[in-house]
């Protein structure tokens, strides 16, 4: 039987698409071959939490430990520190993080001293401080924080790593981290900050329901100066990702006075709702926002996007410089910048100065109890 030419060019046709495929396969298999032998682990990151034990730290430790701060392929090194009276809670936080095997957890310090606690640590969430109780005066709190952020800030400063990032999260937030600033001399000024995320967090979610839109769609709402009741939760540069592109929340919500007024109180005061509802203070959400303040600083956000962190002011914004106020800031490669240019209107103006005001008088308490 005679084969034509065209059988012919079929059948060399196909013996060259498999030889192609079969080299292919041959390539990816002594790529990926290299590629093992080439990978090396990661050197852990020593995580140091300060009142580990508490409602705050409970939800924190897990999360850090699952991967949700620093990253699903870097590994850590938990330290936890805690008072005395609270040494056997803490140690119970340590066996069940050991219970649950998490993959990226490469060890666990549970201790009540400072300097065990401090050794090498490259970022340090400072949850621990010494809460406002009833009939207490603003001065006899604010003593008390000052003697636990001073000795906290001379362990970090003798003992953590050179390069340490340290988050304050416990109240006052803006004022411990000015302390801590003052007796950790040699931890530049750029690696101290507060939490103003969860605020942040707080005013997307607020928007979010407001519009019935996804959380992840809203975007460059801003957190303005202290963790306290006086703080701006500011829409005017905020957008929401639609259909048709990027669109400004106060246009979509077409509502000033609600933007104005209930918005604003409603973010300011959430912190006390939640312990009227739940006879308890805000500890997962806390957390939550921790973990996402500590990655973006560490991984970057995302290009277009900023967040609320509070930071050293360098004056920008007509803030007085010298304070741990809270800035719009973009992250990358574990540097923060605050963002810069952007429209003031009167409203904001006086907002941003009574917060700003309530700093100075917080600072001015604190240095009269060094």
């Amino acid at each position: 039987m005679e084969i034509t030419a065209w059988e012919i060019m079929d059948h060399t046709l196909l013996k060259k698409i498999l030889l192609v495929l079969f080299c292919t396969f041959l390539f990816w298999k002594i790529i990926r071959y290299m590629c093992g032998l080439l990978k090396v682990d990661k050197e852990p990151v020593t995580v140091l939490v300060t009142g580990a034990a508490g409602q705050i730290g409970y939800a924190l430790v897990p999360m850090i430990a699952r991967g949700l701060m620093l990253g699903s392929n870097q590994p850590v090194i938990l330290h936890m520190l805690d008072i005395e009276p609270a040494a056997e809670s803490l140690k119970g936080v340590k066996m069940e993080l050991i219970d649950a095997a998490f993959p990226l957890l490469r060890g666990v310090v549970a201790t009540t001293d400072v300097v065990e606690a401090c050794k090498d640590v490259n970022i340090a969430v400072m949850l621990g401080g010494f809460p406002r109780k009833e009939g207490m005066e603003r001065k006899d709190v604010m003593s008390k924080n000052v003697s636990i952020y001073k000795a906290q800030a001379s362990a970090l400063e003798e003992h953590a790593a050179a390069d340490c990032k340290v988050l304050v999260v416990a109240n006052p937030a803006n004022t411990n981290a000015l302390i801590l600033k003052e007796f950790a001399p040699s931890i530049p000024e750029k690696n101290i900050t507060c939490l103003t995320r969860l605020d942040h967090n707080r005013a997307l979610g607020q928007i979010s329901e407001k519009l019935n839109v996804h959380v992840s769609d809203v975007k460059n709402v801003i957190i303005w100066g202290n963790h306290s009741s006086t703080q701006y939760p500011d829409v005017n540069h905020a957008v929401v990702t639609t259909s048709n592109g990027h669109k400004p929340v106060r246009e979509l919500v077409a509502d000033d006075n609600w933007l104005n007024t209930e918005f604003i109180t409603t973010v300011q005061e959430r912190g006390g709702a939640i312990i009227k509802a739940r006879k308890l203070s805000s500890a997962l959400s806390a957390a939550s926002a921790a973990c996402d303040h500590i990655r973006d600083w560490v991984l970057g956000t995302p290009k277009g996007t900023w967040v609320s962190m509070g930071v050293y002011s360098d004056g920008c914004y007509g803030i007085q410089s010298g304070l741990i106020y809270s800035f719009p800031v973009t992250c990358d490669k574990g540097e923060w910048n605050i963002v810069q240019g952007l429209k003031i209107d009167e409203f904001s103006r006086e907002k941003m100065d009574k917060t700003a005001q309530e700093l100075i008088q917080e600072k001015k308490l604190a240095m009269s109890c060094l």
